[in-house]
């Protein structure tokens, strides 16, 4: 058998990343399918990426903006 000279890199994609891609096809404008592959991801992993999203796996951090006040 051949052996592989370059391993496979599986990419890891972040966490905002995976939840703007859970929110965005739920607007029923797209399909699942088409959605998937216009951001190049297999449509298993957007339908495991959104069992997460239920159960709470991963979520957004919310970043609160410090209020700046202008030295007058």
């Amino acid at each position: 058998m051949p052996r592989y000279k370059k391993p496979h890199r599986t990419l890891q994609y972040t966490n905002d990343f995976k939840v703007k891609a859970v929110q965005l096809p739920l607007a029923d404008i797209v399909t699942s399918k088409s959605f998937a592959d216009a951001i190049d991801i297999h449509p298993f992993m957007l339908s495991r990426w959104r069992k997460e999203y239920r159960k709470g796996k991963f979520v957004v951090k919310k970043v609160k903006t410090a209020d700046v006040k202008a030295d007058v």
